[in-house]
């Protein structure tokens, strides 16, 4: 259609045939609108918004495109509700004036564009002049539009309505028409006045109409008492009230064509198959709904010579004229989307008409002469009805609103001039769910990189726009086209857009949870009240297979199926299946044959899609669940998940009686919901740490999703949470404290350089000379890039770095300490102790109030017989000044106070100290007296009020290196572990090959010269270690070791060498008793020992000891054979005499 050449607020100015020329148009006088002619003109022409109020059959329709031709208007634009009125209205005013359809005359419906260049009449359907917008924003290709049948207050009209209002400033020259039945149409003036002084006319026209009688003849009838006489199913109902009908002899002119108003398609096609079995004669039975092709469309305005039953949907309730038409059929329902506040799902429900509409539907009858309506319901129900439609944008959920605006490009849904605005929190929840559904996204302005204040469709927004469902259910077909199991969600989507088809009368409750039982136990199996539909669905298919359709609809009634509603379920699976055709998703992909399970987790996963706002935790204790923005629901007692409750679960519907109840629930495991709803999670992380085994920084995460927690205590890597940070934690633990098990040279290095630092602040006992831990790290940070967050990262850089600059990460003993560092020496802090020949390894503790805190001198158990206490009450160079001054204040009251402050005189002493020259008191007490003649001895200080720290820790340790014990006094540590120290001089004997055992003579053969050595040295590490060899009684034998006391060998060898001699001597007992008189023995038998033979045992052993000591040096002990060999004489030829000067 060419651009009208009008200016802004002027007239035309190119002319048309019809301009001014009343008698072209060929008005219809029969018509009550060409009456009003003149009256319309002049609005039209004086106003710039008219409204049409025109009863049915006033020819509003037809005529007022004419009109505004009349007035010089070429470009005109006319609006119907529904793609067959809009084909029809082009076609009849086509006629009427005498010209080829598609020429000056046109019409564009979906799929079908029937205009020209040469259009100056352009016939659409409302979503034809609403997608123009979005391409002509002022609509500058039109000089006028008529939005005809604005009563129907569908969302497309209310969304031009609202556009206009906001056009017509900007487009003074735009003339806007509107037609309305004679419901309110104030409310459409109303809206387009801006001046209350200059108000938007108003012009009613009578309709041409005849008397219509109603009949009403309800499916279910009841006596008096409320009890069912009648219950007949619908068709059965149409059937009755056609055969009635038939019979009637109308009065008047007129033809004799029967209008039946149905809810759907398939309605329409079970009612179709009843009346053709009656064999009506010279009856053609025609349907009429708006997916019907042009041509079988046609057949229902073109009369024939025979009779017609017309099965319409309300289609024929306004706009089109179906001539004939003497008798209406009224079901008393239709199809009508609503939005469920209590489910918050959009569905296509059949439900009653209002009485506005049911009027409407009467009227079709009363156009051509006296009619006849019969309604399928009863009177009181008609009484009982809401008066008018509820305009579509107040039964709609906003959300769907909202998601066609943003298609449509009309802005702010909160400031759109909606005739009937929505409620403020109704558009918030419609946002919050297309920014569940990820329908919608803020739209970021170019090159500025922030948010603007728009919203624009995602790629699933734009598909939910087009899909005629709720968006919930909508995105649930998205998500089943991506994992491949449509067939099954659209089945259930279907399923979840009407009631529910399973019926559960009050009275015979029983009965039908015995009929469901094995959809039921389906769900239970599967953890899913979803899978009970789709086992219901596959069951309704195979009966419906098997059984004719009389026995199909019993069949459903035995066992509590309503039959209605399983066929509006399997309309609305079709109706579907079309509609995801359209947006190009498959819908036959299954996950499964037909008879096979299918995927459960892909076809939940899909219907979770839509249901994230829907799911629940299960509260152990409160035993409900925790579900979206603090909402506590439960699941319905009616649901297969009932009886054994899962953890997670999604719900279709959440339902406010008593209590929250959750319906159509499915187990689902949380993952899913965090994949899904990845958009919508909240995550939050405690407690970041570093991990050296993972080599990184963790963080303990918690995943919610509308406050329903899906992941507690969850560990994840910080590094992709928080990289700064997470280096941070890397480089503090894995580097500068070395909580990292690596094999890198430099931090081995580091760490030897660290300990050496950390060495010097324990022998000093000051905390000052390391560097802090912030400025090992501010070396780090300075060296190391900022993208390196974990071990993994380092391994990676430093791969490449360390080629190039391989010290570029060691530390250096200057870099680690501070200025004054040199003041701590080797010489003031040794780390060896030397007694003589022993050297000992001294360590430095400095923790206050620990056991080894101060100096500690560790000494190996195999020479602990060798160190003597001498000269350790010295201390190290070092501490000895602190020494002193705790000494000194040990001193007793009346000479202490000589010495204040003592810490002076500790450091006046410690340059008069003779080291070496005695015990470290006694040198003190010394150059006290000097200094000031005051009498102080060494006694008179106190060592044992000394801290503990001044104190040297003496730290034993056997041969593997292990801490056998420790103490501060020498001499009590050596009596406590005298065991262990025999036992580390056995060893040491036994490693020389000195111990034998099993002895019963001087064999001694394995040592040199068979001589028992007085000393044996080994070296154990660097130490040498000496012990004494000995010779242990062991009674019936000797056994050969060493022993680590000179004086505790000596005195063991006696005993052996005595055993020796003992087992090499016959005892002289008979010469002993023979010579004893009887006296002499009856005294003997009183004595300590218990029994003569053991006094005689103890007296051979004195006389063997005395014979040796006689015949060896003092202090000696048997160390050579020769000497064994003549004691051993010695003792056999004396030893008889000697026992008996004993026992005398």
């Amino acid at each position: 259609m060419p651009q009208s050449a009008r200016s802004r607020g002027g007239r035309p100015t190119q002319s048309h045939p019809w301009q001014g020329r009343p008698e072209l148009l060929g008005y219809p006088e029969e018509l009550p609108i060409v009456a009003a002619r003149e009256d319309l003109l002049a609005a039209m022409r004086d106003h710039q918004v008219v409204v049409v109020a025109g009863e049915t059959g006033s020819g509003k329709t037809t005529q007022l495109p004419k009109m505004l031709l009349e007035l010089g208007f070429g470009a005109i634009g006319h609006t119907q509700p529904r793609r067959i009125a809009a084909r029809a209205v082009a076609e009849r005013v086509a006629e009427e004036l005498a010209v080829e359809l598609g020429d000056e005359v046109g019409y564009q419906v979906r799929f079908t564009d029937r205009s020209s260049r040469t259009t100056r009449l352009k016939v659409m359907t409302d979503g034809i002049l609403l997608g123009e917008l979005q391409r002509d924003r002022d609509l500058l290709r039109y000089d006028a539009l008529i939005i005809d049948e604005a009563h129907e207050r569908s969302l497309t009209i209310d969304f031009i309505l609202g556009y206009l209002k906001q056009l017509l400033p900007r487009r003074p020259d735009l003339k806007v028409v509107i037609t309305s039945a004679t419901i309110d149409p104030d409310r459409f003036a109303r809206h387009f006045t801006t001046d209350p002084r200059r108000p938007v006319p108003v012009l009613s026209v009578s309709g041409r109409t005849y008397p219509v009688e109603v009949r009403y003849r309800p499916l279910v009838e009841h006596d008096d008492e409320g009890r069912v006489i009648a219950d007949r199913d619908q068709v059965t109902g149409i059937i009755e009230a056609v055969e009635e009908l038939w019979t009637e002899q109308a009065p008047g002119p007129g033809g004799q064509d029967i209008l039946v108003f149905l809810s759907g398609e398939r309605e329409i096609r079970d009612a179709a198959e009843a009346l053709r079995g009656l064999d009506l004669p010279r009856t053609e039975i025609l349907p009429l709904y708006s997916r019907l092709s042009a041509a079988e469309q046609h057949r229902v305005f073109t009369r024939t010579s025979n009779r017609r039953i017309v099965l319409a949907t309300n289609v024929a309730e306004t706009s089109i004229t179906v001539p004939g038409i003497r008798y209406v059929v009224d079901t008393g329902t239709a199809r009508i989307s609503r939005y469920s506040q209590r489910t918050k799902v959009q569905r296509l429900p059949i439900e009653p008409i209002s009485q506005a509409s049911a009027t409407q539907r009467s009227g079709r009858c009363g156009r051509l002469a006296d009619g006849i309506a019969i309604r399928l319901y009863a009177e009181e129900d008609f009484e009982a009805r809401p008066a008018f439609t509820d305009p579509e944008i107040l039964r709609t959920s906003l959300a769907a609103v909202i998601l066609q605006m943003t298609s449509l490009g009309l802005g702010d849904v909160a400031r759109f001039p909606f005739i009937d605005a929505p409620d403020s929190r109704q558009v918030a929840d419609g946002l919050r769910l297309l920014e569940e559904l990820r329908a919608i996204e803020d739209h970021v302005a170019p090159r500025r990189g922030r948010r603007g204040g728009r919203r624009r469709l995602t790629a699933y927004g734009r598909t939910l726009a087009r899909l005629p469902i709720d968006p919930r259910l909508g995105r649930m077909l998205i998500e089943a086209n991506e994992r491949g199991c449509t067939a099954e969600v659209i089945v259930i989507v279907a399923a979840l857009s009407i009631q529910d088809v399973r019926e559960r009368p009050t009275d015979q409750q029983a009965q039908a949870d015995q009929a469901h039982a094995r959809f039921k136990s389906a769900g239970a199996a599967h953890k899913s009240d979803f899978a009970s539909l789709l086992v219901l669905w596959r069951y309704l298919k195979d009966q419906q297979k098997a059984l004719s359709g009389s026995a199909f609809r019993r069949m459903c009634k035995a066992e509590f199926l309503h039959y209605l509603r399983v066929r509006e379920w399997q309309d609305l699976h079709s109706q579907l299946e079309r509609a995801c055709k359209d947006v190009r998703i498959d819908p036959k992909q299954a996950t499964s044959a037909r008879d096979a399970e299918p995927d459960w987790q892909r076809v939940h996963q899909s219907l979770l899609a839509g249901l994230l706002s829907h799911v629940g935790l299960r509260d152990e204790r409160t035993r409900d669940y925790q579900g979206a923005r603090g909402a506590r629901f439960s699941i319905q007692p009616g649901s297969a998940l009932f009886r054994r409750q899962p953890d997670y679960v999604m719900s279709a519907e959440l339902v406010e009686t008593s209590r929250l109840w959750a319906r159509t629930n499915a187990e689902i495991d949380p993952r899913w919901a965090e994949e899904i709803g990845a958009h919508l999670v909240k995550r939050t992380y405690a407690e970041p740490h570093w991990s050296s085994k993972e080599g990184a920084a963790l963080a303990r995460e918690r995943v919610t999703l509308y406050g329903v927690p899906i992941v507690v205590d969850r560990r994840v890597h910080y590094g992709r949470i928080n990289p700064e940070e997470a280096r941070d934690l890397f480089i503090r633990h894995a580097l500068v404290e070395g909580d990292w098990d690596t094999r890198h040279r430099f931090v081995r290095d580091n760490a030897r350089v660290r300990a050496q630092a950390e060495q010097l602040e324990e022998r000093s006992r000051r905390r000052d000379i390391v560097v802090s831990d912030e400025d090992v790290f501010a070396f780090y940070d300075r060296h190391i890039p900022p993208d390196v967050v974990s071990a993994r990262h380092f391994d990676t850089w430093w791969k490449k770095a360390s080629r190039t600059t391989p010290q570029l990460l060691t530390l250096t003993l200057d870099q680690l300490t501070r200025d004054d560092a040199e003041q701590v020496s080797e010489s003031d802090f040794p780390l060896r102790w030397s007694q003589g020949d022993i050297d000992l390894s001294v360590g430095y503790q400095f923790n206050p109030g620990a056991v080894d805190d101060g100096v500690s001198v560790t000494v190996p158990v195999s020479i602990l017989n060798q160190v003597t206490a001498d000269d350790f009450d010295w201390q190290v160079p070092g501490l000895r000044g602190e020494l002193v001054a705790a000494l000194i204040k040990t001193l007793p009251k009346d000479l202490r106070r000589n010495f204040v402050p003592a810490p002076n005189h500790a450091a006046a002493v410690l340059d008069g100290l003779r080291e070496g020259q005695g015990r470290l008191v006694d040198e003190v007490a010394r150059v006290l007296r000097e200094r000031t003649q005051v009498p102080v001895q060494g006694s008179d200080f106190d060592p044992t009020r000394l801290p503990d720290h001044m104190r040297i820790t003496f730290v034993v340790k056997d041969a593997r290196g292990s801490e056998i014990g420790r103490g501060k006094d020498l001499e009590t540590l050596r009596e406590r572990l005298a065991p262990a120290v025999r036992a580390s001089a056995r060893s040491v004997s036994a490693k020389v090959g000195v111990e034998r055992s099993g002895l019963t003579t001087w064999d001694l053969s394995h040592l040199r010269d068979g001589r028992l050595p007085e000393e044996v040295r080994t070296k154990a590490g660097n130490q040498e270690v000496v012990s004494y060899p000995a010779l242990l009684d062991e009674g019936t034998s000797v056994r050969l070791t060493t022993l680590p006391d000179r004086g505790e060998a000596d005195a063991a060898t006696r005993l052996g060498v005595r055993r020796l001699i003992l087992l090499g001597t016959t005892p002289p007992w008979k010469r002993v008793l023979a010579r004893l008189t009887n006296a002499q023995k009856l005294a003997l038998s009183h004595n300590p020992h218990g029994s003569i033979p053991a006094l005689l045992e103890d007296c051979l052993a004195a006389a063997v000891d005395e014979i040796v000591a006689e015949r060896l040096p003092v202090g000696a002990v048997v160390r050579t054979p020769e000497q064994f060999a003549e004691v051993l004489a010695a003792v056999r030829t004396h030893v008889a005499t000697r026992v008996l000067l004993v026992v005398e």
